[in-house]
């Protein structure tokens, strides 16, 4: 199957207002170009140097998602023009991005990382840790930054119960800050959830967005 095809094949799988980030992190360009296209425009990385490099290489229309764990020293090599950073674990790590989009007079769409998983491995805000982030006068001095969601990741495991509960949790949660912190915002609307393996459980449990990397682009070559 070609990557196109694979593109087409779950994007038939996905309700209307879901939004398929397909994962090219470790992938060389030209397949991404493959992808690109086969039509896809939104793409998740990583690293930050490499996403700089591809940047360069590769069409200016395609919506950069930052979906790795982002060290605030490497915010500078993709501020001027990443659409989201989905990883947002940390108020410093907020503080930086719109530090960094200030610079380029630019404002930057991010998601709050919640950590959801029976992982100590995952990067993640606790639910309290994140409100507390809201609540914060430091959140409500940023100028550059639009927070449009949540992002969570589920366990990586064959229970399907489990990751079924984890990613229920997460949309109760995300309800529930949609409820208390952003009641007339249009833009906190984004729920990003489920991957290869379980994208179709987090698309029932009420996901708007799916990270799709190695059933679009095969496993990844380290």
């Amino acid at each position: 199957m070609s990557i196109a095809s694979n593109i087409q094949r779950i994007k038939s799988t996905l309700p209307p207002g879901v939004t398929l980030v397909a994962i090219s992190k470790f992938h060389p360009a030209e397949m991404i170009r493959e992808a690109y296209a086969g039509g896809q425009r939104v793409f998740g990385e990583s690293k930050a140097q490499e996403l700089a490099a591809k940047y360069e290489e590769l069409p200016k229309d395609i919506e950069w998602h930052f979906i790795g764990h982002l060290q605030t020293n490497k915010i500078k090599y993709i501020a001027s023009f990443i659409h989201t950073i989905q990883s947002i674990d940390s108020l410093k790590l907020l503080q930086e991005v719109d530090k960094q989009a200030a610079r380029f007079n630019r404002n930057i769409d991010v998601l709050l990382q919640i950590h959801i998983a029976e992982e100590e491995t995952k990067f993640g805000l606790s639910m309290q840790e994140c409100e507390e982030l809201l609540q914060s006068e430091v959140f409500a001095s940023l100028e550059h930054i639009t927070v449009c969601g949540i992002m969570g990741m589920a366990t990586n495991t064959d229970n399907e119960q489990q990751i079924r509960k984890e990613f229920h949790t997460l949309y109760t949660f995300f309800t529930e800050l949609k409820k208390k912190y952003f009641p007339d915002n249009r833009v906190f609307t984004q729920l990003s959830m489920g991957m290869s393996q379980d994208y179709r459980i987090a698309i029932e449990e009420g996901s708007t967005m799916v990270r799709i990397g190695s059933l679009i682009f095969g496993e990844r070559t380290y």
